[in-house]
């Protein structure tokens, strides 16, 4: 650990300790009006309606509570690192960071849709309006230094994420009307007039930093020195760029809370990074790697039949999930000229022939993506929009299709043999109509007769697969596209600067979307750098779809909103919707167990642990 310098606050730590008989009896009048209008301490909150877990629950319902605890866990991660700071703007950041050494004040409970539970703020205040939210840190929290976490360290965090933290946390919190000590444990955000039910929760996942442990001139330079943290690990060795090892820590102060029970089994935990995918899954093969998430449907219909899986030695296993799918896409930069008409995104879509590369990349195993939430009842395909949808997207005649909005759209079909002529009928009638014409065999404007030409940037041999049989298709329409195999750290900046004309990528998407759609497709962050909106989306109509879903207090109107944004995200065709399988497959070295209860986000790796046999 290296030397940092301290920060100071406007209220420093001996700031706040000089005045606490003035700030005691301040804290004193403003609980005790709250008391009075019978706003309570919470043990936690949802998004809708109330928490699942009752006051006083002894673990989280998908948890072995008495999991041994021992033994060391591998994982292998595709890429690199060149930072262990999650927070700020620069670099690839290493993997198992937030949850293992940095904590939040409250904690996911990953069987509901949106819930928190105390975890460094042990209790929550929050009214019906959520025009403000105060958060009361447990008396135990401490960083692993010893160090007590205080109010001066959440507002320390707040300002620093705030003005120097990644957009995300910028964005969020500068929206923040003021935020206050109430003492030295409690910390008070102001919300008023913000319309936005979400934000609580968001500021609820808030990682608190220490105060007198952090340089702040250095906070946004990439760093291979850690950031003292009050997880249930901390770093112990760190190869930049190819592993980093987590032991966890003894004296870690939460590790009875009921949202840890259960958890946290493993006492040393590795990351080992891998420039090739097929390097990684041999590694895994000899047993240098405890658990893989396979996520190549050829790989696992016909990868796993080597001796350990046959001797029962390695597992590998399906798990059903709850989530959305999300969208897996190519993605077309619309900041290019070349991709700014929607009629030439959604002709060069045509020319996709799923159903071939399904076939034949894929073994038949996956399923045609249809929505950006497919999979959930916030998916809009094949569904005509109800009133709710209508009334929202009234404002903004036109925006959505009228086969989107009464549920009519799919994504093409192709006959499957890769040439299928009335599909390529169709995209060139469409480009056409865009004022693209073929000469020469190839496609060109046809007023400066400039060719179309654009690359597709791929980080991994799949992707340049994936993507050289989209080229072959595109080709029959005389469109000349490349693949550009970049490493993934290199692909990870150029997409932080939209440095790119196509892309493949995966809006990972919950049951819950709120906040982050934001920075997937909003208008502000089709301009900022860092942020998801790879697409470059500026249409108004998504802005509003998007603070809807946040303004909603009730389900139905939630989901109403969530379909609506799903129905003008595809209007836009923005993207070449690629496909799902619909379970999640993981395959473990038998010596690595689990729980018999899966959460409704999927498999909680955080909840597995060694067999005591098998933990030296």
């Amino acid at each position: 650990m290296t030397n940092c310098r301290r920060m100071e606050l406007p209220i420093a730590r001996r700031d706040l300790l000089r005045a606490v008989p003035a700030v005691a009896a301040t804290l004193a009048l403003s609980r005790r009006a709250r008391a009075e209008n019978g706003l309570p301490l919470r043990h936690g909150v949802a998004m809708h309606g109330e928490p699942a877990l009752p006051q006083g629950f002894a673990q989280l319902p998908y948890v072995r509570p008495d999991a041994p605890k021992g033994g060391k866990l591998t994982y292998g991660w595709l890429g690199g690192f060149d930072t262990l700071n999650p927070y700020a703007y620069k670099g690839a950041q290493a993997q198992g960071l937030r949850g293992y050494v940095y904590e939040s004040l409250l904690a996911r409970n990953y069987d509901e849709p949106f819930s928190l539970y105390g975890l460094l703020a042990e209790t929550v205040e929050l009214p019906d309006d959520r025009s403000f939210v105060v958060f009361n840190l447990s008396p135990r929290a401490a960083f692993s230094d010893g160090e007590k976490i205080t109010a001066e360290d959440v507002l320390f965090t707040f300002e620093l994420l705030r003005d120097r933290g990644h957009p995300t946390f910028r964005a969020n919190y500068r929206r923040v009307g003021s935020a206050v000590a109430e003492g030295e444990r409690s910390v008070r955000f102001d919300l008023a007039g913000l319309d936005d039910r979400e934000l609580p929760m968001i500021l609820g996942l808030m990682p608190v930093l220490p105060a007198h442990a952090i340089d702040v001139a250095r906070f946004e330079d990439t760093t291979f020195a850690p950031l003292t943290g009050s997880g249930p690990y901390v770093i112990s060795a760190v190869d930049p760029g190819r592993s980093v090892t987590f032991r966890r820590d003894p004296n870690y102060w939460g590790r009875e809370l009921a949202v840890n029970r259960g958890l946290n089994n493993f006492d040393e935990i590795r990351y080992d990074y891998y420039r090739d995918a097929t390097a990684m899954f041999e590694a895994f093969k000899k047993g240098l790697i405890d658990v893989r998430p396979e996520g190549d449907p050829t790989r696992w219909t016909t990868g796993y039949d080597f001796p350990a899986v046959k001797r029962g030695d390695v597992l590998a296993e399906s798990f059903s999930s709850g989530l959305p799918w999300g969208m897996n896409a190519f993605v077309f930069n619309s900041r290019r000229p070349v991709f700014a008409d929607v009629r030439v995104r959604e002709a060069l879509g045509l020319l996709f022939d799923y159903e071939w590369v399904d076939r034949n990349m894929f073994g038949s195993a996956t399923v045609r993506t249809q929505s950006y939430f497919e999979g959930s009842e916030l998916s809009s395909n094949g569904l005509p929009a109800d009133e709710r949808e209508r009334e929202l997207l009234a404002p903004f005649p036109g925006v959505v299709r009228e086969d989107i909005l009464e549920g009519r759209w799919s994504a093409p079909v192709n006959d499957g043999t890769g040439r299928d002529r009335e599909s390529l009928r169709q995209a060139l009638d469409g480009l056409a109509a865009a004022g693209w014409t073929i000469k020469g065999a190839e496609l060109r404007r046809a007023d400066t007769g400039e060719p179309m030409r654009f690359e597709i940037l791929v980080s991994t041999k799949d992707e340049e697969r994936l993507s050289l049989a989209f080229v072959r298709s595109l080709e029959r329409a005389g469109v000349r596209a490349t693949v550009r195999l970049v490493d993934r750290i290199q692909a990870f900046r150029r997409m932080q600067t939209y440095d790119f004309d196509m892309i493949i990528y995966n809006w990972v998407s919950s049951l819950s979307p709120g906040t982050e759609q934001k920075k997937y497709w909003s208008v502000a962050a089709a301009d900022t750098p860092g942020e998801r909106n790879y697409m470059g989306a500026k249409q108004k109509a998504v802005d509003a779809m998007i603070a809807a879903l946040l303004a909603a207090r009730e389900r139905p109107d939630f989901v109403s909103a969530v379909r609506a944004l799903d129905r003008v995200l595809l209007s836009g065709f923005y993207v070449v919707p690629l496909f799902h399988v619909k379970e999640q497959w993981i395959a473990r070295w038998r010596s690595v167990e689990r729980p018999a209860v899966t959460p409704l986000y999927g498999p909680a790796l955080e909840t597995w642990w060694r067999a005591p046999a098998a933990a030296g």
